[in-house]
């Protein structure tokens, strides 16, 4: 990690996270406390089972947040972007983190101490509905990934899967809505479905064949968003 100054009334994240409902005091507080670094592509930003010391949020790039099991294989519990913060549920919840955070391309995250992060909480009801409203959110996105690894097969999953890469990662910098602008290796499309790298490779091409998607290097590119819905939903 390279270490940074980033001025947070200059942070395009400020606009779309709970940074926007501080005070001119508290913002001062904010800045005085965080710190900030450059990760590369692969880099840790912190690790599962160790203690929250703080929030850390997202400024640019995005992460992956991966579990573990007792063989060692991870697990994707879901993605981050630009705006979002991450560790503050296992702070709140006084627990341990559970889960890595992976940088999956070049990202630039700042760290805000647990004690000004719960003096925010304290002391400005805006942001605890701010911080509520997004624990409540990410209980309902982990209620439906459970309904689908019970109830959709692996075709119907790995169709819902692009298309939330799709809306997740949108190349920004030409609004081509279609492009899934990430590269993820095969292994992590298939941790995220649920199934064996083999068999989302195979159903990768039979999607290509069926003129659903087709590849732009290690790039995939939607062509038939209404086709991939209709096998996404096939189950509902």
């Amino acid at each position: 990690m390279q270490k940074i100054h980033l001025d947070c009334n200059n942070c395009d994240s400020k606009a779309v996270s709970f940074l926007t409902y501080c005070t001119n005091e508290e913002s001062e507080m904010v800045m005085a406390a965080k710190s900030c670094g450059h990760y590369k592509k692969g880099q840790s930003i912190f690790n599962e089972d160790n203690i929250p010391l703080g929030i850390y949020c997202l400024s640019k790039g995005a992460i992956k947040l991966t579990r573990s099991n007792k063989d060692g294989k991870e697990q994707i519990i879901r993605f981050a972007r630009e705006g979002e913060f991450l560790g503050y549920r296992a702070l709140i919840a006084d627990e341990r983190l559970v889960a890595t955070a992976t940088c999956i391309e070049d990202t630039i995250c700042c760290f805000i101490p647990k004690n000004v992060f719960l003096a925010l909480l304290e002391k400005n009801s805006q942001i605890n509905k701010y911080m509520l409203k997004s624990l409540c959110h990410d209980l309902g996105i982990a209620d439906e990934r459970i309904q689908s690894l019970a109830q959709k097969s692996v075709r119907e999953r790995l169709a819902e899967t692009l298309l939330f890469l799709q809306i997740t990662f949108q190349d920004e910098n030409t609004l081509d809505e279609s492009l899934i602008s990430v590269t993820l290796p095969r292994e992590d499309i298939a941790n995220i479905v649920g199934t064996a790298t083999e068999t989302v490779i195979r159903l990768l091409s039979e999607f290509k064949a069926d003129k659903l998607i087709d590849m732009e290097g290690k790039k995939i590119r939607i062509l038939n968003k209404t086709g991939l819905e209709r096998i996404s939903h096939a189950s509902v």
